[in-house]
């Protein structure tokens, strides 16, 4: 490592610090062979957490890897660890042959020519020298959709640690930054970074704190005592080229409104193509569909007829089918007007979000537009799944969604993560898009009255079907 190559390199007072740390840590190295305190409760729980949110064959780096245990427990494609400890290096090339371990600093990554999908910092800031110029290393080797994970000690837990360093119990630090989660919100924005979720982890680092772990810590105002902060971050995008879209139409007795659909979708990005699938109608909506097309012979458009059941089932026809980079859904009723449809558009290849959710419970609603009791069930469900999610969610059953198609093949290639549960569809993209730590983004519309036909949804049936949606995701998402 070249010290005249790092930031500060004149300055005697960085240099001082790190060489410290460096002494330091190439101690606790030598300490570790024979001694490992009770701290593995900790880790244990510590690569759960990272198990559950970073997905398998990813190209991953960790900075400040250490012995390489974290790494060690995920299942990337590519695995790289840094750490400026030559002693940690060094026993981590002994333990973990299949990773590539790099003795560098990590205020300065530019020996690293390669990007990553994760970048993993875990215990590191609060031991930096800057933690904004880690940042801005860092984002020079992520790729443009990475995740960041940090995780950190909290600063009420800074006496408990210190008493347990001084028993000999836990790995000793020196001097600690005890950054707060908004420092690391604002130093991140400052490297060009937007976070996606902050949560608080690991309530009692000792044997038998499964409960304590999974669910207390989860709950108010037992979140406020956590020992570690994590926050996933994404780079702040900038704007996509203009995409071929796709606009599924999931389509079952709404014959009266397939003429209004072809006239009032607007054109979007370089092209814009129809996807109209058919799902058992009683009406002859099918060949409405086929007198459409051939009445519109320059919208590219295509009809397919649906097999299976449920709006579910037909979504997922359409995308495979879909041609198109953004893909989004358009309900047949026309309750979400087609003329809003690019405001989602550019709200995706703006970067502003990678998961774009309609929302109908900002604006005042036409009469008829959505029963009373249907509405206070669609606020219970989305205060319910904010929490559960991390994540603002609005109106969880808008039927108005728009996403990448890269990431719905992602959402697609973890379905069994959840299993096929979700007859609507809209449950199995929103806990997926959540899984993989997508920006959400809320994007209020008008909800308008139907004018045509009358709905396929039972208000108690898949009501309580929702209710075990929320079971379903505090046992999968939250209470991991």
């Amino acid at each position: 490592m070249n010290q005249s190559q790092l930031p500060h390199a004149s300055d005697h007072s960085y240099l001082a610090y790190q060489q410290a740390r460096i002494s330091h840590w190439d101690s606790i190295a030598r300490k570790r062979d024979p001694w490992r305190g009770l701290g593995k409760w900790y880790h244990q729980r510590l690569a759960e957490v990272y198990r559950f949110h970073v997905a398998p064959n990813l190209r991953v780096i960790e900075i400040g890897c250490g012995d390489g245990k974290l790494l060690g427990t995920l299942n990337p494609a590519r695995a790289v660890g840094v750490d400026f400890s030559a002693e940690m290096i060094h026993r981590a090339k002994e333990k973990y042959p299949g990773s590539e371990l790099i003795h560098a600093d990590a205020h300065d990554l530019s020996a690293i020519k390669e990007k990553f999908d994760i970048v993993i910092l875990s215990d590191l800031i609060n031991d930096l020298w800057d933690v904004q110029r880690v940042f801005e290393q860092i984002k020079t080797i992520s790729m443009p959709q990475a995740r960041i994970i940090i995780n950190f000690y909290s600063r009420l837990w800074q006496f408990p640690l210190s008493l347990a360093q001084k028993l000999g119990l836990a790995t000793p630090n020196l001097y600690q930054n005890w950054l707060t989660r908004e420092d690391i919100r604002v130093l991140l924005r400052l490297a060009g970074f937007e976070p996606v979720q902050m949560t608080q982890e690991i309530l009692l680092p000792l044997p038998l704190g499964g409960i304590a772990n999974r669910i207390l810590v989860r709950l108010w105002p037992l979140h406020h005592l956590a020992l570690s902060n994590f926050v996933i971050a994404r780079p702040i995008s900038e704007r996509a080229k203009e995409q071929v879209v796709s606009v599924i139409v999931p389509a079952r007795n709404e014959s009266g409104n397939i003429k209004a659909i072809f006239e009032r979708t607007p054109q979007m990005g370089r092209e814009t193509e129809l996807i109209f699938v058919e799902g058992h109608s009683k009406d002859d909506t099918f060949a409405a569909i086929e007198r459409e097309i051939a009445s519109h012979p320059t919208t590219p458009s295509l009809l397919l007829r649906q097999t299976g059941i449920g709006k579910a089932d037909a979504v997922r026809l359409g995308f495979a089918k879909a041609r198109g980079g953004v893909l989004m859904i358009l309900d047949a009723d026309l309750t979400v007007p087609p003329e809003d449809l690019p405001r989602f558009y550019e709200a995706l290849v703006s970067g502003k979000g990678e998961f774009i959710n309609g929302v109908r419970l900002v604006y005042p609603m036409e009469k008829e537009a959505m029963q009373t009791l249907n509405f206070f069930g669609n606020k219970f469900f989305s205060l319910a799944f904010s929490w559960l999610l991390g994540q603002p969610i609005k109106d969880t059953l808008c039927g108005t969604k728009v996403l990448w198609k890269k990431d719905y093949e992602r959402i697609a290639a973890n379905r069994s993560y959840f299993g096929d549960f979700d007859p609507f569809g809209d449950y199995d993209l929103i806990f997926g898009a959540a899984k993989l730590n997508l920006k959400i983004v809320d994007l209020p519309i008008r909800y308008r009255e139907r004018t045509y036909g009358s709905t396929n949804i039972s208000r108690w049936k898949h009501g309580l079907l929702l209710l075990r949606m929320v079971a379903f995701a505090a046992r999968r998402i939250k209470f991991i």
